[in-house]
C-alpha cells in the first residue's frame, strides 16, 4: 500500500521520525483499536489515535453527553450535549481525519459482549472510570491474548500500566480484586481536573502507538503514576510474574468472563 500524497503531507512529522517513518505510518494505518469508553481518558487518546492515522478506532459507550463532560472530555463540544458519546467521538474523529474508519458500540460493556468486541482490535485502551469494568477489560484481554493499556484519573493524580500477554503482569497481579463499593470515591464524587485526563489519556495513546510500530519501550512490567499538584512523576516496578494471580499465574481459579457487579452507564 502505497501512501497517498496527502497522506506523506497529513503525517509528514511521523514519517521524519526515524522511528516511525512510512514503515510505521503504514502499520498505523493498518492497525485497529478499541477504546473502552468515550469520556475522560478515551476522549483524548481518540483525538491523538485519530490525528496519528490509527486506520480503524472502535469507541464503546453507552452514555450520551452531558454538559459536565465537558470540562474534560475533548473529544465533545457544547453542541453536542445529549447525542450519545459515540455519535458525537465518530463525528469528531471523521472531521479530524476521514482516513480513520470508526466503529461504534453504544452499548453496555459486560461480560455478554466484551469478548466478541475486542476479538477484531489489535489493542485495547482501558477508559472506563470503574473498577468493576477495568477487572472486566483486564480478564477479557488477558483471557483473549490481547494487550492494553489501563489508566485511572482522581483529583490530581493519574496512573497507567501496559499488559501484553505473556510479557507483564496484568491488572489483577497488581490489584487481585476490587475495593469495596464505595471505598474509592468517583470522580463525580471528588472531582478531577481536566488536564488530567490529557496527560494520561495522551500518554495512552503513546503506549497504543510504540505497540502497534514497535518502537520505545512500553509501561509493561512498571506502573507510572503522576502527582499534579506537585508535577512528579513515579515510575514503580512491577512483579514480572505473580505465581498466584487469579487469572495468569500458576493455577488459575478464573476462566472465563464475569461482571463483578452491576454498574451504572457511565465510562468516564
Amino acid at each position: 500500500m502505497a501512501l497517498t500524497d496527502e497522506q506523506l503531507e497529513r503525517y509528514s512529522r511521523h514519517i521524519t521520525l526515524k522511528e516511525i517513518g512510512v514503515r510505521g505510518q503504514k502499520k498505523l494505518l493498518a492497525a485497529k483499536v478499541l477504546i473502552i469508553g468515550a469520556g475522560g481518558l478515551g476522549a483524548p487518546t481518540a483525538m491523538y489515535l485519530a490525528a496519528a492515522g490509527v486506520g480503524t478506532i472502535g469507541i464503546a459507550d453507552c452514555d450520551n453527553v452531558e454538559l459536565s463532560n465537558l470540562q474534560r472530555q475533548i473529544i465533545h463540544t457544547t453542541n453536542d450535549v445529549g447525542k450519545s458519546k459515540v455519535q458525537s467521538a465518530a463525528e469528531a474523529i471523521k472531521a479530524l481525519n476521514p482516513d480513520v474508519t470508526v466503529k461504534n458500540y453504544h452499548e453496555y460493556v459486560n461480560s455478554k459482549n466484551i469478548a466478541n468486541m475486542i476479538a477484531d482490535y489489535d489493542f485495547i485502551i482501558d477508559g472506563a472510570d470503574n473498577f468493576p469494568t477495568k477487572f472486566l477489560i483486564n480478564d477479557a484481554c488477558v483471557l483473549g491474548h490481547k494487550p492494553f493499556c489501563h489508566a485511572g484519573i482522581l483529583r490530581f493524580e493519574g496512573q497507567l500500566m501496559t499488559y501484553v500477554p505473556d510479557k507483564s503482569p496484568c491488572y489483577r497481579c497488581i490489584f487481585e480484586a476490587p475495593p469495596p463499593k464505595d471505598a474509592v470515591p468517583s470522580c463525580r464524587e471528588a472531582g478531577v481536573i481536566g488536564a488530567m485526563a490529557g496527560i494520561i489519556g495522551s500518554m495512552q495513546a503513546l503506549e497504543a502507538v510504540k505497540y502497534i510500530t514497535g518502537q520505545g519501550e512500553l509501561l509493561t512490567g512498571s506502573m507510572l503514576i503522576f502527582d499534579g499538584l506537585k508535577m512528579e512523576w513515579r515510575k514503580i516496578k512491577l512483579p514480572k510474574r505473580v505465581p498466584t494471580c487469579p487469572i495468569c499465574g500458576d493455577n488459575p481459579t478464573i476462566t472465563e468472563v464475569f461482571d463483578e457487579e452491576q454498574q451504572t452507564c457511565s465510562l468516564g
